[in-house]
């Protein structure tokens, strides 16, 4: 009895026992198996939060006599994290992968999913999001045997800051058989996303071409299969940049038309290699340089066009009308005003005809740009708002001209130069010649044309990346906005006669509207020295001093030979100083401002700093007003200097392709122009063409405030 109660007793021990063990030894038995999987399919991974990295496999190991292995490095990156495609645009860097250390490997084919295109720092870029697995295709050095990867990878993840990444992964692949269908499926769904030949993705491109100065790249491309979200990436070397594209689909979607402006340009460009991806499938051609392709027709872009281009018309006419308020139209006051004080004595119909001819004249000089405007383009040169500016050619004619109309309206002679100069503003009571009124106009368009206003910089970008009508339309809104003065005149001609009657009081104005463009001339001269060089600028002011004494002493009082003797003197004394220490250098940067550098901008906003960019000008007023009147007064000019915050200008006074693709960049093609950067703001905040102090100061503060932030 007492022996079975034993017995009894030691059975429930041991089921007791055993019920202990038995989950403690199937979860060993679990541990052991899943470390088997994982070192089979799967290396251990890297992880940070921006990155979670691992090599994985199809096959579990390696079967005899096999030759090759499906592999793939898988990212998984954290939220707002990004990494670069093989070509990555104009700033980052592609991931490699260095294999030494790895064995029986003898090659490794590493695979490149089609890329998404995502902008950062207001630059474009290529790469990927989320996740991404690159296929690999190993091939073995001795079929059959065990193979080890040992993965050195770098590569580079950005969010509103970028940090590269430098890590090993190794996987170990023993003898043996069986497929990880989750990695099988995995690897094969982006593998499955690497561009082809054009085979399997029906694409093909047919054109090719790149323009004689470099700046756009246009191309075609066909599939059977109609295009439904088509993007377009193209590698042209080391150094090379594009923007985004201007992609048209025609004939049913079934043609692809893209243009795509050149942002950088590599010194040694190879053969051009270019990706079209359409959803989920993609092609990687190399096609050979042909002749431009045109834009495909669709109506119902034509239609749409028409629609924007019309508002974009009105948009202009403003812009015209707010130019006549801007600081660089103040020089252009005294002629309007000399006009009206000429025409003082004039009959209402002759009023009427001349301020019509000189709203003309407005228009004249637009139609002039617009057509100087096509012809740039067609042969491949930069174009933008105000770029005749940079020209020392037009600086030296039109500071010629300003210097003898400034003499003229001083009193030292009367003026009535040739009709084929078209620049006689001075003329006499009663003269029934248009000649005056239509170079009136003229003139005054000219001067007023160095800077940008509120609206024109979106009109004058729509014209000019659009079509030769579009042009065509906008510098003309343009004008008849910048001629409403005169029209206004020309409708309602009784104006002028409210004019007091001729007194001493006209004497005082012309005085003063001399000195006026007295003072246009000597900016003119200040340009002209950063553009032309300090020689040209005494080359031109002894011409005019020349010119000058040559009228005098055709037309005026013998007395102003003197004058101009001593004018001729005094100028070259002046300039004797600055030629004596050479040129003065363009494009200069003033003393308290980092030289602009666009490749800078995304590693200091990585860093948590803020970045305002600055692009002026010697020929832009209203650069300069802007300068004067925020920029360098307080609390702007602090905030422009405190830690944290860099300071970066541009001078466009002489040309500068680097600045003229940045300015494209933004859709902009003059300046003023300023935007900021920062962790709050890694795209960058356009500002106004007119700065204020409370806006700069909130676009500062805002683009700061992820840094603030992060700090605390």
């Amino acid at each position: 009895m007492k022996h079975r109660m034993r017995q009894g007793l030691i059975a429930r021990i041991l089921k007791t026992a055993g019920a202990c063990i038995a989950p403690l030894i199937m979860i060993a038995a679990a541990v052991v198996g899943t470390a088997e999987a994982v070192s089979a399919a799967s290396s251990k991974s890297f992880a940070n939060p921006a990155i979670e990295a691992r090599l994985i496999s199809v096959e579990n190991g390696v079967e005899p006599d096999a030759a090759t292995l499906s592999a793939g490095l898988h990212l998984r990156l954290g939220e707002d994290w990004k990494t670069y495609w093989r070509s990555p645009g104009e700033v980052g860097f592609p991931p490699s992968i260095d294999w030494a250390g790895s064995e029986n490997v003898a090659e490794v084919d590493f695979l490149w999913p089609a890329p998404e295109r995502f902008t950062a720092f207001g630059i474009e870029n290529f790469g990927y999001h989320d996740q991404v697995v690159f296929p690999l295709r190993v091939s073995l050095s001795e079929w059959g045997e065990p193979v080890r990867l040992m993965a050195r990878v770098k590569l580079l993840v950005c969010s509103t800051i970028c940090v590269p990444q430098d890590f090993e992964l190794t996987l170990d692949l023993p003898r043996a058989s069986g497929i990880d269908a989750d990695a099988a499926a995995l690897i094969s769904a982006y593998a499955a996303r690497a561009p082809d030949e054009g085979s399997a993705s029906d694409i093909s491109i047919e054109t090719a071409h790149m323009d004689s100065a470099g700046t756009a790249l246009t191309m075609t491309a066909r599939s059977e299969r109609p295009f439904t979200d088509p993007d377009v990436f193209v590698e042209l070397g080391d150094g090379a940049a594009f923007g985004r594209p201007d992609i048209r689909l025609g004939e049913g979607g079934r043609l692809l038309w893209a243009r795509l402006p050149m942002l950088a340009a590599p010194e040694d460009p190879p053969a051009v290699r270019i990706t079209v991806t359409d959803g989920a499938r993609a092609a990687t051609l190399t096609p050979e340089w042909t002749a431009a392709a045109a834009p495909p027709y669709a109506l119902d872009r034509v239609l749409t066009g028409l629609s924007d281009l019309a508002w974009i018309a009105v948009i202009a006419f403003f812009g015209g009308v707010i130019l006549n308020a801007m600081p660089c139209v103040l020089p252009v006051l005294s002629i309007k005003l000399s006009s009206a004080v000429a025409a003082r004595d004039y009959s209402p119909g002759r009023i009427r005809a001349g301020f019509a001819v000189s709203a003309l004249g407005v228009l004249a000089f637009m139609w002039v740009l617009a057509a100087g405007t096509l012809t740039a383009r067609g042969l491949g040169m930069t174009v933008g708002w105000g770029l005749q500016f940079q020209n020392p050619v037009f600086l030296a004619l039109m500071l010629i001209i300003l210097i003898v109309f400034a003499a003229n309206l001083f009193g030292a002679f009367g003026i009535a130069l040739p009709s084929s100069m078209q620049t006689r503003l001075a003329r006499a009571s009663g003269s029934r010649s248009y000649g005056g009124d239509l170079a009136t106009g003229a003139f005054a368009a000219v001067l007023a044309t160095p800077c940008s206003a509120p609206f024109l910089g979106t009109a004058v970008a729509f014209a000019l990346a659009g079509r030769p009508v579009d042009i065509a339309v906008i510098f003309t809104a343009l004008g008849l906005g910048l001629a409403l003065p005169y029209l206004v005149v020309a409708a309602f001609p009784g104006v002028i006669r409210r004019l007091p009657k001729p007194g001493r009081w006209m004497l005082w104005l012309k005085a003063g509207l001399g000195l006026a463009l007295a003072a246009t001339a000597a900016w003119l001269f200040w340009v002209l020295i950063g553009v032309g060089g300090a020689w040209a600028a005494l080359s031109v002011a002894v011409a005019s001093a020349l010119l000058v004494a040559v009228l005098l002493s055709r037309r005026g009082p013998a007395v102003w030979r003197g004058v101009a003797a001593v004018v001729i003197a005094g100028t070259a004394l002046a300039l004797s100083g600055w030629l004596s220490e050479g040129d003065i250098p363009a494009n200069r940067v003033a003393a308290d401002w980092t030289s602009f550098d666009r490749s800078l901008i995304a590693g200091r906003v990585s860093r948590g700093e803020v970045v305002f960019v600055d692009i002026t000008a010697d020929w832009c007023l209203t650069c300069k007003a802007n300068k004067a009147l925020v920029l360098d007064r307080e609390p702007v000019a602090s905030a422009l200097r405190a830690p944290g915050v860099v300071a970066m200008q541009a001078d466009w006074t002489r040309p500068d392709e680097s600045v003229s693709r940045y300015l494209e960049s933004f859709g902009r093609y003059g300046i003023p122009f300023n935007v900021v950067y920062g962790p709050g703001a890694p795209e960058g905040v356009v500002l106004p063409e007119l700065l204020t102090t409370e806006g700069v100061m909130d676009t500062l503060r805002n683009a700061a405030k992820t840094r603030m932030v992060a700090k605390r």
